[in-house]
């Protein structure tokens, strides 16, 4: 696997991943993680767990990267191809405010990255998908139709899809990412919140059974 360490890319070892993850209670996974801020600010808060966050663009991670704490960690990859490494060890996923072509995805049900949550996922994982107006906008929807179909899709998939929220300018105030923190001063400070649980029989059979419900 690829991560990153301030300006410098490199490869990690299956062995010394193991080692790092080693020992904490839970494993946090953070899917575009933008520039880091979420990942960095939950591990040092939360020390008996391990925090994963990634994304496919190294240039936004470097100042986070650079100090964030022995519990964190950032690697290089697309949420659409999710690395090997992580099958089976995530315990809660977040996917904060995306955009691009990770939100076409959810937008989508795209297999590769449903397929992907379920594999990373321990059973009865917790995910927790956060969104705003201006990204679904570029996409071509409006903040609660663009909500109500990342639910839909989920839900057909197999996800125990709680009912959206709404995120107010508290809620994104208080919410650890840049991106949240200018929404909630921005123009148009609202989001939408979607949790969900991965139950244990979606995580067992892994894509198989995604794949299934989807295109049933």
């Amino acid at each position: 696997m690829e991560s990153m360490r301030g300006k410098t890319p490199f490869q990690l070892t299956t062995d010394e991943f193991s080692r790092r993850i080693a020992g904490y209670k839970h494993i946090w996974l953070d899917l575009g993680t933008g520039d880091g801020r979420f990942v960095r600010h939950m591990s040092a808060q939360n020390r008996q767990d391990f925090f994963i966050g990634l994304d496919a663009c190294r240039e936004n991670l470097r100042e986070n990267s650079r100090i964030c704490p022995a519990n964190a960690l950032y690697l290089i990859a697309s949420a659409q191809s999710l690395p090997a490494g992580l099958d089976g060890l995530a315990a809660q996923i977040t996917i904060n405010f995306p955009w691009g072509s990770l939100l076409r995805s959810l937008l989508d049900g795209d297999m590769a990255l449903l397929g992907g949550l379920a594999r990373v996922a321990r059973p009865d994982a917790e995910l927790t998908i956060r969104l705003n107006g201006g990204a679904l906008a570029e996409a071509g929807w409006n903040l609660e139709a663009g909500t109500w179909q990342v639910y839909e899709r989920l839900q057909s998939a197999g996800f125990q899809t709680r009912l959206p929220q709404p995120l107010d300018a508290a809620a994104l105030r208080a919410c650890p990412t840049t991106w949240a923190r200018r929404l909630a001063v921005g123009r148009d400070p609202r989001g939408w919140v979607i949790s969900a649980r991965i139950p244990v029989e979606l995580a067992a059979d892994k894509e198989a059974r995604i794949s299934e419900s989807i295109f049933a």
